[in-house]
């Protein structure tokens, strides 16, 4: 075969396949060319140049920066949403609305599901559209924040997901935080406590917040820690809060004697789930996300562009040792 015939030919299977919609079998049985061989030619006619493929991507700007945190930490997969001028509570119901459509792609049947607490979960409840899985079942990572009722303590995520998507859902009757590790080893004992503790370090799936160590944060104004807490915490290097645990800038567990007071799962207890899926923004978590991200504590994260950049800024003008 001359080449000018060979080019006619790459050129005549790339139209079948690319414009007239052939698969590479039906093409194969037209020319009497095996299966392996129009694969090999189509990959030939793009590696020539006959073939050009381009992409009309209007989110290329977010997907600069996707892969930018992705290739700076290592992490699975990172969904970047923009809106421009936008405040930070539509930031937030958006990013909300990008994790619940991530979730549908990801949550598969027989899945159990463990729900950090936190409103950046609860929003993505809210915003969850009912699809079939069978046999799916969530559950709490952590004990209740303090005694005053809320719609996104860790119960409250897990029965919302579960009520959502018509799903099994399970409670853990416990606080977060007890008096003395004795009282917590008391409380593990029960039966229906350790059950539900043990259903979520089984979990594939996590969906967790990423929390900031502040007089601000969400885990003093629930009631979970006082403010002096945060302060000693803060003087042990902490700048993350995930489930019972805290980070360091390394992305390190810092030891902190509160947690043997803690119930829920340890962040090395949460390493264990396959499947971390993070939501988070604003310009004061930044350190948190990073140092989460730097520890390789999270697979999938969600974030608006701003944080993103500034997660990167970070990053770069805060080297760790």
């Amino acid at each position: 075969m001359t080449e000018t015939e060979k080019t006619r030919l790459l050129v005549k299977v790339s139209t079948l396949y690319y414009i007239d919609g052939l698969n590479q079998q039906e093409i194969s049985e037209r020319f009497g060319i095996s299966r392996a061989q129009i694969s090999r030619m189509l990959s030939a006619a793009r590696e020539e140049g006959i073939v050009q493929i381009t992409i009309k991507d209007q989110y290329a700007e977010e997907h600069q920066y996707e892969k930018a945190l992705a290739e700076a930490f290592g992490i699975h997969d990172v969904i970047v949403v923009h809106i421009p001028n936008a405040d930070q509570q539509l930031i937030d119901l958006q990013l909300a609305r990008s994790t619940a459509a991530l979730l549908e792609n990801v949550l598969k049947d027989q899945d159990i599901v463990a729900v950090m607490a936190g409103r950046t979960i609860a929003s993505i409840g809210n915003e969850i559209q009912y699809f079939k899985r069978k046999n799916m079942q969530f559950v709490p990572m952590i004990g209740g924040w303090g005694a005053e009722g809320t719609s996104w303590h860790s119960n409250s995520n897990s029965r919302l997901f579960g009520e959502k998507l018509k799903s099994k859902y399970w409670l853990l009757n416990a606080p977060a935080l007890v008096t003395s590790q004795q009282a917590r080893n008391v409380i593990l004992e029960e039966a229906e406590i350790s059950e539900v503790l043990s259903l979520a370090q089984q979990a594939n799936v996590a969906i967790i917040g990423l929390g900031q160590v502040s007089e601000q944060s969400t885990i003093v104004n629930a009631g979970f820690l006082t403010g002096e807490d945060i302060k000693e915490v803060r003087k042990l290097g902490a700048v993350a809060n995930i489930c019972t645990s805290f980070l360091d800038e390394k992305g390190e567990t810092v030891v902190y004697g509160a947690e043997s007071k803690m119930i829920g799962l340890t962040a090395r207890e949460m390493r264990r789930i396959p499947n971390i899926i993070a939501s988070a923004s604003g310009e004061d978590k930044v350190p948190a996300i990073t140092a989460a991200l730097r520890g390789r504590w999270v697979d999938i994260l969600v974030i608006d562009m701003e944080t993103a950049k500034k997660v990167l800024e970070w990053h770069r003008f805060h080297p760790v040792q």
